[in-house]
């Protein structure tokens, strides 16, 4: 009657090689004829199960098992939930008791239906294994497709996830499409894709205002777009590596500065990453994308590009994980499952290969160990991690993160349409009362930043054309952000070591996840509608990089702090300076106070306001040295104990004359000092003479018994009563004279050789 023809998505010149399979038989004829069509056949788009632009309401099928696997789950790719009696199952699955099935797509206009592709359930091998397809113009009539000879009987899936492509001789134009199974392996369950072409009435819907290039790179055309990118805006762009991939793949990264390849004290970093996981295609695409736009807005004077460019150091990763996405690229953007490409090739799923800080956090703060012996921010790596199970890439982006002093970023995913803030992991209770609180509130999920996280999240999520549109659910489920977009990826769907989560204890930056949409590997004409949906959003998030507070800390030279430490009052999580001394800390309006500690110096705190404006409010420090290193290194030596300058065993009792009388002028003269500093003792013990015999003249005129004075030299000290001794704190008599700005001789504190009282103090290590 008729040998089927299955087609798989190749060039058309491999198409050629079917006519060497073909048998020569009565219906020779018709099997060329049937071949040179599909040479000639147009390749159509998919009509979008899989991005939901088909919507709910035009998916219908002749039954369904039960709820979770209604006609609305027969979407290519769609995951449901490792529980088989869950409210979603990963396919469309039909009544086992009927005796008529189908699965039918609504177009809502006439269309050239081309081809279908098939592809089992997700969690079981269930899948169709052939089938026949009808179509209608009013959904009442139907008309099965012919061979010319019989009903055209399509082979369908040999396993549950690999997707077949069944393509049609000649385009069929119609409204409807049925799919009619005919027979299946184990339960009758399936998921579909559509391919058609839009009758020339209705072609090019969405007419791009930017002229740039809209389809899918390969590696090599990747780094020519780049280089194509850098020679156009020599004066802005810079193209360097991050490293290796485990096959010998350059990550490539593109800068977009003012002044390219080096870090400018005062402005940002930003960054936007992409490509984790091979077979998402979309954030690899938008990217360079971006580039082409910020390249050539930029020269055409576009005042809110040259604002960015020439205010934010812009790094481009396009594509973190090459190897795999060459191999997802190979198969196609529709013939590729969930899964395909998704690892490194050494099997790493690099989101989530980066060190567990999380837990070093919590453990330390479970004991009380921090900010005292384990900080809040920049954890260091675990001993040896980095010889552990680490991805060559991962390896590499840590490097990379180190090296820049990056203040907000944003890795882009696909397979969802949301954005997600950390903690990424979820916090385990550590008693019955953590376990409610957990339960209750969420509190053991957020960070100290979480108001700054939502804010950044929402920022990208209400720009997006579409991503706050939920009313239909999310890609593969019920909606979990509330209408916003936005959701803690904790309370999502955790993981552990994650990319973000890791950004955020271990360096500057704040890092967000964004999933672009259910289609990890949209079609190329997906492209012009994806940049129009997420345009505004790239955009608008990086302006975000100037929320909060900037400035400088420097020392009372001028010199900058590097490493200097930046707290927020309220906020258990501080930033550190760059190799300039600048600092960016990100926060909401309010108003704050803040704190700059550096090694060897007197901290500093100020109230710094941020305010609703755009632009980040100017809050910089100037630090004094402090003599803390020298005491650390004393107490050291001496068992980490104060040093008392003065031993009980001098100390004797005196008189005021004899404190006058000790030390000698004659002793002074022998010591070949400056004679300046000299002249000035001398007039200080000359005023506290004075000013003891004032004391004592008014205390002769008192009718109460008059008081004692007792004063020490560096020779002798007297001993108080317990109810009359005073505590001073101990490091007051660390500070020489010299090193006051001003003097004021009535002063109880005593200088150098001034006679100090011996008092008793309380030292604890901080």
């Amino acid at each position: 009657r008729r040998k089927q023809i299955s087609v798989p998505a190749e060039p058309k010149s491999k198409r050629v090689s079917l006519f060497c399979s073909l048998c020569l038989s009565a219906t020779f004829v018709t099997q060329i004829l049937l071949v040179c069509a599909l040479i000639s056949l147009p390749e159509c788009p998919p009509l979008g199960l899989e991005s939901h632009r088909v919507e709910d309401d035009q998916l219908l099928a002749s039954s369904q098992s039960h709820h979770g696997f209604s006609a609305q789950r027969g979407r290519l790719n769609m995951q449901g939930s490792d529980n088989d009696e869950d409210l979603y199952g990963g396919a469309w699955c039909a009544e086992s008791e009927e005796r008529e099935h189908w699965f039918q797509v609504d177009a809502r206009r006439e269309v050239e239906f081309t081809g279908v592709i098939t592809q089992g359930r997700n969690s079981d091998e269930d899948f169709v294994s052939s089938y026949f397809v009808a179509f209608s113009n009013d959904s009442r009539d139907w008309t099965l497709l012919h061979d010319g000879y019989a009903e055209w009987l399509f082979y369908g899936n040999v396993d549950k996830e690999t997707p077949v492509m069944s393509q049609f001789a000649t385009p069929v134009v119609a409204r409807y499409i049925r799919i009619l199974p005919q027979s299946w392996n184990g339960s009758l369950c399936l998921r579909a894709e559509i391919l058609a072409c839009q009758l020339p009435s209705y072609e090019n819907e969405v007419n791009p205002s930017d002229d740039l290039d809209f389809r899918h790179h390969n590696y090599k055309e990747m780094r020519q777009m780049m280089k194509v990118i850098n020679e156009e805006c020599p004066n802005i762009t810079r193209i360097y590596n991050i490293g290796k991939s485990s096959q010998g793949l350059k990550m490539y990264a593109m800068e977009i500065s003012d002044n390219p390849g080096e870090h400018e004290p005062g402005e940002p970093e930003f960054r936007y990453t992409a490509g984790l996981h091979g077979n998402e295609a979309l954030g690899r695409e938008l990217l360079l994308l971006l580039m082409q736009f910020l390249c050539k807005e930029y020269n055409d004077d576009n005042p809110r590009v040259r604002r960015l460019v020439d205010g934010v150091r812009i790094h481009l990763v396009p594509s973190l994980n090459p190897d795999a996405y060459e191999l997802a690229y190979e198969m196609g953007s529709e013939m590729g499952n969930w899964a395909l490409g998704h690892w490194t090739e050494e099997g790493y799923d690099i989101f989530q290969n980066f060190p567990d800080l999380n837990s070093i956090l919590w453990g330390a703060e479970d004991r009380g160990w921090v900010p005292r012996i384990v900080p809040n921010h920049h954890i260091p790596l675990p001993e040896n991690f980095l010889n552990g199970s680490l991805a060559v890439e991962t390896k590499a982006v840590i490097t990379w993160m180190e090296r820049n002093p990056f203040v907000l970023g944003a890795n882009l995913q696909g397979g969802e349409k949301l954005v997600t803030y950390p903690f990424d992991m979820q916090r385990p209770p550590i008693s019955l009362t953590d376990n409610r609180r957990w339960r209750n509130n969420g509190a053991l999920r957020e960070t100290p930043d979480d108001a700054m996280f939502r804010w950044l999240a929402m920022s990208y999520a209400h720009s997006h054309l579409t991503m706050t549109e939920t009313y239909r659910g999310s890609c593969h489920g019920d909606d979990i952000t509330g209408g916003q977009g936005i959701t803690n990826r904790a309370t999502w769907k955790p993981v552990v070591g994650s990319m973000n989560d890791f950004s955020y204890l271990h360096t500057n930056c704040f890092e967000l996840s964004i999933f672009l949409g259910c289609d990890k590997f949209p079609h190329e004409s997906e492209l012009p509608l994806e940049w129009e949906n997420n345009r505004e959003a790239l955009l608008s998030f990086i302006e975000q990089v100037h929320r909060g507070i900037k400035g400088i800390v420097r020392d009372i030279d001028g010199n900058p702090l590097p490493n200097a430490t930046i707290s927020v009052e309220g906020i258990r999580h501080d930033v550190k300076t760059a190799v300039g001394g600048d600092y960016w800390r990100l926060l909401n309006p309010g108003e704050y106070k803040v704190t700059a500690k550096a090694d060897g110096y007197t901290p500093q705190t100020r109230l710094c306001m941020v305010g609703y404006d755009s632009g980040a409010t100017p809050c910089s420090f100037t630090l004094t040295k402090s003599n803390w290193d020298r005491i650390k290194k004393i107490m050291a030596l001496h068992g980490k104990r104060p040093i008392r300058l003065i031993t009980k065993a001098n100390v004797v009792k005196t008189t005021a004359a004899s404190t006058v009388a000790a030390p000698s002028i004659d002793t002074e003269l022998e010591n070949p000092a400056n004679t300046h500093d000299i002249a000035r003792r001398r007039r200080l013990r000359l005023m506290r003479i004075r000013r003891l015999r004032l004391q004592r003249l008014q205390a002769s005129l008192r009718t109460t018994p008059a008081t004692t004075m007792t004063t020490t030299t560096t020779t002798a000290s007297t001993t108080l009563p317990p109810e009359t001794k005073r505590t001073t704190s101990w490091y007051d008599s660390w500070f020489p004279v010299d090193e006051w700005s001003t003097e004021n001789p009535f002063d109880s504190v005593v200088f150098d050789s001034v006679p100090t009282q011996d008092y008793p103090f309380e030292y604890t290590i901080d």
